[in-house]
């Protein structure tokens, strides 16, 4: 239990636990009592959440990326190289960086005047939505908040798929058999934890924002903030 993998597996659990905990008794609220209004302030906190537990969850996955990297491609050297100091900092690094980038966001979105219907077609508070309420003028905070949201989302993702081209490459060149099975179940889960997570946020994100497309986005939301923790459990085991 204390090598580095299983490590960034408890890491990984106690973020989805906060991740659920942030939207889910809201939304049951919505769903069961009906009780379908939230505070300027509670809906701000919600959204601070989501993002920088989001944003976290993306670093984590891109540092396991890089933890199956070094077992897979670099066997003999991986306990020198990914040793428990090392990846302590690369995880706790993590928390900090994102939830300090969240707040430039929350803090420009907090300053807008909000108008209108005051509703949000959603089952929790998410940047798109909120910023459709402001009156004021949002060019800055959704400049800002796509560029904190890139550094934090396709960066490790880009870093991801590096990783497992290595990986995959590596893997082709052992020969036919056990090895290169065991080559494959090693990273198996988290490959198919990180194709559920950007798969569903790349569903959601980049999809036309047309009014036919919103019941799409919100499945999708629904699959990486409720329904992929939930399966974490089993993919993992």
């Amino acid at each position: 239990l204390h090598q580095p993998m299983f490590y960034l597996l408890v890491n990984l659990s106690f973020l989805e636990i906060w991740y659920t905990t942030n939207i889910v008794p809201k939304m049951l609220l919505i769903i069961i009592a009906e009780q379908k209004s939230i505070s300027v302030a509670g809906c701000l906190a919600q959204f601070y959440f989501f993002g920088s537990l989001a944003a976290t969850e993306c670093l984590l996955l891109a540092v396991m990326s890089y933890d199956r990297y070094l077992a897979i491609c670099q066997p003999l050297h991986y306990p020198f190289l990914m040793t428990g100091p090392l990846c302590i900092r690369l995880a706790a690094s993590s928390w900090p960086c994102c939830f300090l980038l969240t707040a430039i966001t929350m803090v420009l979105l907090s300053r807008q005047t909000f108008c209108g219907p005051n509703e949000i077609d959603h089952f929790f508070c998410d940047f798109t939505p909120l910023v459709h309420l402001s009156c004021m003028d949002t060019s800055l905070t959704e400049t800002i908040a796509y560029a904190t949201s890139s550094a934090v989302t396709l960066v490790p993702f880009l870093l991801i798929t590096a990783s497992y081209s290595c990986i995959l490459a590596a893997i082709l060149r052992i020969p036919p058999g056990t090895g290169r099975q065991k080559a494959f179940s090693t990273c198996s889960s988290h490959l198919t934890m990180v194709t559920m997570f950007y798969g569903t946020l790349i569903a959601t994100y980049l999809v036309p924002s047309a009014n036919s497309s919103q019941l799409l986005r919100k499945g999708s939301s629904l699959l990486y903030t409720i329904l992929t923790p939930m399966f974490n459990p089993i993919i993992y085991e």
